[in-house]
C-alpha cells in the first residue's frame, strides 16, 4: 500500500493576534485604497513561539454512544464515568474552539473496531465487507482524526475486515511493526506527517509514528499467520524516529497500542514486550511524546527520561472506551528556522459532565437502533436465574454453560482416536455482573455472559501439564493462611492478574488451597474418581486467546491440536439456547472445584 508521509493538513491561515482571516493583497492598487481612506495592510509580524495541542483517545472498543448493550441502558459505574466517543467529540470541540481549529490534530491509539455489541453486529451479522459502513469509521471521520495506531483487536474480525475498515476512514491506520511476512515491509502505513500552520513562519511539522502489539501474533494467530509478522516497538522506533527526524519534522510524537510498565502477559512466548512504551522512551531518542493504549488504565501524565539523550519524554493514556481525553499541550520556539519544543504537559478530561454531539447521535441513531433491536431478541427461556457475581471464587452454574456448550462442541468435532480421550473445558469468568435471567433469554444475556469474539480450540495436555496450568491459574488468588478469614473484595489478584486472565476448568475434580504457596495450591486433582496420572492425555476445550498462547499459561500454545473452529464461542453458546429452547441448570451445573485453606473448604 503507498505511503505518502507527507499528507499536508490543510488550514486557513489566521492572524496571530486576532484569529482574522489574514488579508491578502489583491485586486484594488494602492491608488483605490488611498482613495477609500485606507493604508495598505502590515505584512505578519514573524511570531517566535507557538503552541499546539494533540488530543488522544485509545481502546474506544466500538462505543459510539453512553449506553450499555448487555443490560439494554445507560452506561453506569460506580465510578460515574461515561462510555462513548459521543461525548468526548464534544469535548473535542471544546478543546478546538479554545485553542483555534488550527492549533488541534486529533490522534488515537488502537482497539477500535470490537468490543461490543455493535462492533460484532458490524463485523458478523451485517457486515461491513457487504457494502455497508462501520459507525466508527462514520463517527471518526466526523471527528476528524488525524491518525489512529492499529491495536491488536482490529485483527480479530480478519484482515479483510479491518481493510474494508481502513478504507472507509478519512485518516490512516499506523503500524509501523505490522509488516507483510514475505516482503517485512510495512503492511499499513508506519507514520505521517501534519503540518501546522503559523502565519508568517514556517509550517509546524508533526510526526506521528504508530506502533502496534507485538502479541497479535499470538493472540490472533488464526488470522495473521503466514500473512503479517509484527516485531518489538523498540526495534521498528529506532529505525522511523530518525526518519521523521530526517524528513524535518520539528515534533514526533507517537502512537503505542502498548502498555507503559515494561511487562507481558505471554511471558516468553515471543521474543517482544508486551507493554514496551516506556521502553521506547528511554532507548528511542528523538521523541517528544508517546500516547499510550491497550493496558486500560488512566495515567494522565507520565515522564521518561531517555538514556541517550537525558531528554525528558511525555506520556498519558486516557483509560478506555471514552472514559478519558489525553490532551498533550506543546510550545515550540522558532530557532533558526526550526521549530523547537520548549515546553509540554499532559493532562486527561473527563467527558461525563459534557452532553453527546447532537451531530454524531443523529448520524448514528439508525445504526445504533439496529443493534438494540438485535441484541433484545429472544433466543430461549432459563429455568432458572443464573448470576455471575461469585463465579470468580465459586463453581457456579452460569459459568458451567460455558463449560458445557465448549465441550459439547469439541466433542462433536473429533477425530474417531481422539474422541476416545478424557475431555475437559476450561474457561474464565469475564463478567461479574453477567446475569442470565429466568424466563425469557436474549442475544444480550449471552453477550454480556461471553463479551469476547473468541473461537473454539481442542488442545491435548497430559495429566502434569493440565495440573501446571490449573497452578498457574491459581495465582489469581492472594495467599491466605488457614485460620483467617477470606475477604472476597481482597482475595483475587485482579489487579494485576485479570478475572479474564483465571481460567476454571470442568471435567475433572480439584481444590485450590489458598493457604498454600503459589505452585503448590492444585489439590486432589481427579478424573471420574481416579487421580489424574502425569502422562493421561486430555482434550482440553479451549478459547483461541488461551489456545496461542494468550495470559502466558504453560504448554498450552505449543500442545497438539485435536479440533478448532472459527465459529465464536458465544454465537455457539446461543445456537446452543435457540436449540434446546430451554436453558436448564439441571442438564450441565456442576461442582467440580472449591477454594479451601488447608484442606478446610472456604465457602
Amino acid at each position: 500500500m503507498p505511503v505518502n508521509p507527507l499528507n499536508r493538513r490543510e488550514f486557513v491561515q489566521k492572524s496571530a493576534v486576532t484569529g482574522a482571516a489574514v488579508a491578502v493583497a489583491g485586486s484594488a492598487g494602492a491608488g483605490s485604497a488611498q482613495a477609500a481612506g485606507r493604508t495598505s495592510p502590515k505584512p505578519v509580524k514573524k511570531p517566535r513561539t507557538w503552541s499546539f495541542s494533540i488530543l488522544g483517545t485509545t481502546d474506544l472498543h466500538s462505543h459510539v454512544f453512553d449506553w450499555d448493550y448487555y443490560t439494554d441502558a445507560a452506561y453506569k459505574d460506580s465510578k460515574g464515568n461515561s462510555v462513548g466517543v459521543a461525548r468526548v467529540a464534544t469535548l473535542i470541540k471544546e478543546q478546538r474552539k479554545a485553542k483555534g481549529e488550527e492549533r488541534v490534530l486529533l490522534v488515537d491509539a488502537g482497539d477500535i473496531i470490537q468490543g461490543t455489541s455493535l462492533a460484532y453486529y458490524f463485523a458478523r451479522v451485517e457486515p461491513i465487507t457487504s457494502g455497508v459502513k462501520h459507525p466508527m469509521a462514520t463517527a471518526m471521520n466526523h471527528m476528524r482524526y488525524d491518525a489512529a495506531a492499529l491495536g491488536n483487536h482490529e485483527f480479530n474480525y480478519g484482515i479483510e475486515v479491518l481493510r474494508k475498515f481502513e478504507s472507509q476512514c478519512h485518516f490512516p491506520l499506523l503500524g509501523a511493526n505490522a509488516l507483510d511476512a514475505k516482503t517485512l515491509r510495512p503492511a499499513f502505513a508506519p507514520y505521517t506527517v501534519k503540518r501546522i500552520c503559523v502565519p508568517g513562519a514556517p509550517d509546524i511539522k508533526v510526526g506521528i509514528l504508530g506502533l502496534t502489539n507485538p502479541g497479535i501474533a499470538l493472540w490472533d494467530k488464526d488470522n495473521v499467520s503466514g500473512k503479517m509478522v509484527f516485531p518489538g516497538l523498540v526495534e521498528q522506533a529506532k529505525k522511523y524516529v530518525p526518519r521523521l527526524r530526517a524528513l524535518g519534522c520539528d515534533v514526533v510524537f507517537l502512537t503505542d497500542h502498548s502498555g507503559l510498565d515494561g511487562s507481558s502477559s505471554y511471558g516468553d512466548e515471543l521474543p517482544y514486550v508486551e507493554n514496551a512504551s516506556n521502553l521506547v522512551a528511554e532507548q528511542v531518542p528523538g521523541i517528544d511524546a508517546i500516547l499510550v493504549g491497550h493496558t486500560h488504565v488512566e495515567v494522565p501524565s507520565y515522564t521518561v527520561k531517555n538514556t541517550e539523550t537525558g531528554e525528558d519524554v511525555l506520556l498519558s493514556e486516557p483509560y478506555c472506551w471514552g472514559y478519558r481525553l489525553s490532551v498533550f499541550d506543546f510550545e515550540v520556539e522558532l530557532e533558526h528556522g526550526r521549530w523547537k519544543v520548549v515546553s509540554k504537559t499532559a493532562q486527561t478530561l473527563n467527558p461525563n459532565t459534557v452532553d453527546e454531539d447532537p451531530e454524531i447521535k443523529k448520524l448514528l441513531a439508525a445504526d445504533h437502533a439496529l443493534v438494540v433491536k438485535y441484541v433484545n431478541t429472544a433466543v430461549g427461556t432459563c429455568t432458572a436465574d443464573l448470576s455471575a457475581a461469585e463465579s470468580c471464587w465459586k463453581d457456579v452454574p452460569i459459568m458451567d454453560f460455558i463449560h458445557e456448550v465448549q465441550s459439547k462442541t469439541v466433542a462433536a468435532g473429533l477425530s474417531t482416536a481422539d474422541a476416545a480421550l478424557p475431555l475437559i473445558s476450561v474457561a474464565a469468568p469475564f463478567s461479574r455482573t453477567a446475569d442470565i435471567p429466568a424466563g425469557s433469554v436474549t442475544i444480550r444475556d449471552i453477550a454480556g455472559l461471553y463479551i469476547y469474539d473468541n473461537t473454539l480450540y481442542g488442545k491435548k495436555l497430559t495429566g502434569a501439564q493440565l495440573k501446571d496450568y490449573l497452578e498457574y491459574a491459581a495465582k489469581y488468588y492472594h495467599q491466605v493462611p488457614a485460620g483467617t478469614k477470606v475477604d472476597t473484595t481482597t482475595l483475587t489478584n485482579a489487579n494485576s492478574f485479570w478475572d479474564y486472565m483465571y481460567d476454571t476448568a470442568a471435567g475433572v475434580d480439584y481444590e485450590i488451597d489458598i493457604a498454600a504457596a503459589e505452585g503448590s495450591r492444585i489439590k486432589n486433582l481427579t478424573y471420574k474418581g481416579a487421580a489424574v496420572a502425569d502422562d493421561q492425555v486430555f482434550v482440553v476445550a479451549v478459547n483461541n486467546y488461551r489456545a496461542n498462547g494468550g495470559s502466558g499459561y504453560p504448554h498450552i500454545a505449543a500442545a497438539p491440536i485435536a479440533y478448532s473452529s472459527t465459529n465464536e464461542i458465544r454465537q455457539l453458546m446461543i445456537d446452543y439456547v435457540t436449540a434446546k429452547g430451554a436453558l436448564d441448570p439441571a442438564d450441565f451445573a456442576a461442582t467440580n472445584w472449591k477454594l479451601t485453606q488447608s484442606g478446610t473448604p472456604v465457602f
